[in-house]
């Protein structure tokens, strides 16, 4: 099967095989919230994993061995098996083989599932050591909305309310690496305007980000809710320059800092799973309209 669309009181949301990657997402009115992965960006909602964000050199370090492994991971450019698939929710998963041990040398088990609810489309990450070593891993999602969501309104209308205040530094990168000076937040309160000029220098992180929810809206139209759960970290991105998508990103895992180069095991922001054990992490996607 290439891909499942799920249905639930009149919203629909369409998964692939490719990636276990979410590729439509379509209100009660019909409107199309995600990027549909035009010129200016080829995907959608990728699965970032076994890394978030850039390893130095992109190499992976492990017992003095180094292993190639590209921005995000390989997890996005993967099959994945569909496990379970009904009207309303399905669970594809991806496991190691010869190919994912020349780049990342660790048993492991990846569960995506995706369940979709009345103006609600949740999303898990299970991720299971299926080996005999402790299995270090970073993980985290990267859906693009489209920017406006209404054509008819200027991408300045849009803006991020949290839930909470967010007066902590945020972090930003340079050639895809941590730069190591955190630098004062753009966000106001709990707001946050949204302009191309934010994304000059790439994604805005919030390493420690108070709240664990934030609404992507202006003040008439579409209405999408992101809340996340057992994640450290948020990305939010748009490609510097202008595109017409935002990036709301639930991360566990960051990108390297400039200066690491040694184990991924004891990299900044990765965890690590006991042989036998597995962590669940997960995020939703609320649906509402402003009047």
């Amino acid at each position: 099967m290439e891909q499942l669309t799920l249905h639930a009181d009149g919203i629909s949301a369409t998964i692939v095989g490719q990636g276990a990657e979410l590729v439509s997402l379509r209100d009660a009115d019909g409107i199309e919230l995600l990027w549909q992965a035009g010129p200016a960006w080829r995907r959608h909602s990728p699965v970032l994993f076994p890394i978030v964000g850039r390893l130095k050199g992109d190499q992976l370090r492990h017992r003095g061995q180094s292993y190639p492994m590209t921005q995000h991971g390989f997890a996005r450019d993967r099959r994945f098996t569909w496990a379970e698939h009904g009207p309303t929710s399905c669970t594809l998963v991806l496991t190691d083989d010869a190919e994912t041990r020349t780049r990342y040398p660790f048993a492991f088990r990846l569960a995506i599932g995706y369940d979709l609810k009345p103006r609600q489309l949740g999303v898990t990450f299970e991720i299971t050591n299926t080996g005999d070593e402790p299995l270090p891993a970073s993980v985290g999602a990267h859906p693009a909305f489209n920017w406006p969501l209404l054509p008819e309104l200027p991408k300045e209308a849009y803006r991020l309310t949290f839930a909470d205040d967010e007066p902590a530094p945020v972090r930003r990168l340079k050639d895809g690496l941590l730069l190591p000076v955190p630098q004062p937040t753009p966000i106001e309160g709990r707001t946050l305007a949204l302009s191309e000029k934010l994304f000059d220098d790439d994604a805005v992180i919030l390493d420690r980000p108070a709240s664990a929810s934030v609404r992507y809206a202006a003040s008439q139209g579409p209405a999408i809710e992101m809340s996340w759960q057992g994640f450290n970290e948020l990305g939010i991105w748009s490609k510097p320059g202008g595109a017409p998508f935002l990036c709301i990103e639930p991360w566990y895992g960051i990108a390297s800092p400039v200066d690491f180069d040694a184990e991924f095991a004891d990299k900044p922001g990765v965890m690590l799973i006991e042989p036998g054990a597995r962590r669940v992490l997960g995020y939703r996607i609320g649906l509402s309209q402003e009047p």
